[in-house]
């Protein structure tokens, strides 16, 4: 399964490119059409509203036609739909490219990961994890490459045209090498049927994308304002967050083949919410990073093997099954920082934070809810 395999690290790769590349042009796209920061949040609206509606509605295309007819276009339009953000004139314009782009990215995160499930299925051992690694190593990419055009003084245009013909020939090297599974014979009249424990997966997912969510946009304020480090320092604990999240994610698939996934998500749940209390109890800025440090390593692993249990319960409701669990989950990257915000501003900062680390330890709690349901007994 080498190039089946090599076909999903392509796409996954690609698809964190494409997030990270966009992020780091962010602020020339919106200095030069002169947007406000509330302006713009509309803008940045419209990529969340277009992922969850291609995240919802990609499911049962994936069931139909399988996984490998939906991703590979959905990966050439991720690459090509931020082009027209960089040509757009206003305000509105922009939005409906972001919308495009967030509707490819959501089709496509649902779609890679449905043939990632085939390829471990195929494998017959864990390898979830490292493709949510390779995830990560894209967005770094993305956003060094997105840096270094900014600082040759080169335009968003050409960054974004640089970028997206490199995505689009991963792409077409992901077509040659992907795996081509026939799809299930899903019966046709079971539109709304999803395999037994969907949506608790999926509320698990939740919990732990609004951790993500956190600590990507407060996790360097806590830092700052209220344990008093210095501006780069208070970097440092988003920095040690992601570093550790990809690290832990590249171990996952063997410590998932170790251990077991319920084990493995038990003890990551643990670890992300006493790494996340350290941050909150200790005082100090050194500790707060090394707590945010271990946030992000129990984190790692616990969102692959969501994804994964919940593409392993019934073959034929794989994509539908991907898509309600990455859809609630991807609402809890969206909401949880709006709500931790929100909650820092009535109780404090250091009392919000303890949310997502209070969701870690219901993790854990529900760590079972990943082994499989067994199997219904053969009448004789």
């Amino acid at each position: 399964m080498r190039r089946e395999r090599t076909a999903v690290y392509l796409l996954f790769f690609l698809a964190g490119a494409a997030v990270g590349t966009w992020t780091a042009r962010i602020p020339a796209v919106k200095e030069r059409l002169g947007l406000g920061d509330g302006e713009f949040s509309l803008a940045l609206l419209a990529i969340a509203a277009g992922a969850v509606v291609g995240m919802t509605a990609v499911g049962r295309l994936v069931d139909r036609h399988g996984s490998h007819r939906v991703m590979i276009p959905a990966a050439l339009v991720q690459g090509l739909a931020l082009v027209p953000a960089a040509y757009a004139g206003n305000l509105a314009v922009l939005a409906v490219s972001l919308l495009l782009f967030g509707l490819a990215h959501g089709v496509l995160d649902v779609s890679m990961n449905a043939n990632a499930v085939e390829v471990e299925r195929a494998c017959g051992r864990p390898v979830m994890s490292s493709f949510h690694a390779v995830f990560s190593v894209g967005g770094f990419a993305g956003a060094a490459t997105g840096g270094l055009f900014a600082h040759a003084g080169l335009s968003p245009a050409a960054t974004f045209w640089s970028v997206g013909a490199v995505i689009a020939a991963l792409a077409w090297w992901a077509a040659r090498w992907a795996l081509r599974p026939v799809p299930s014979a899903a019966p046709s009249s079971g539109g709304g049927r999803l395999p037994k424990g969907t949506l608790f997966l999926g509320v698990l997912a939740f919990c732990c994308l609004v951790g993500e969510g956190a600590a990507a946009d407060w996790s360097s304020v806590y830092l700052r304002e209220d344990l008093g480090a210095s501006p780069g320092f208070a970097a440092a604990g988003y920095a040690a967050f992601s570093v550790m999240m990809t690290a832990g994610r590249l171990a996952g698939d063997r410590l998932a083949a170790w251990f077991g996934p319920v084990p493995l998500v038990r003890f990551c749940g643990l670890l992300a919410a006493a790494g996340l209390g350290l941050a909150l109890l200790s005082g100090h800025p050194v500790a707060g990073v090394a707590g945010f440090g271990c946030f992000g390593a129990g984190l790692s692993c616990i969102v692959p093997q969501v994804f994964s249990a919940a593409g392993h319960r019934d073959p034929a409701f794989a994509g539908r099954a991907l898509a309600r669990v990455a859809s609630i989950g991807y609402l809890g990257f969206l909401s949880g920082p709006v709500v931790i915000g929100a909650a820092g501003e009535l109780a404090g900062l250091p009392r919000a934070l303890a949310v997502p680390a209070l969701l870690a330890a219901f993790v854990a709690l529900a760590a079972t809810a990943l082994r499989a349901p067994a199997p219904a007994p053969v009448s004789r």
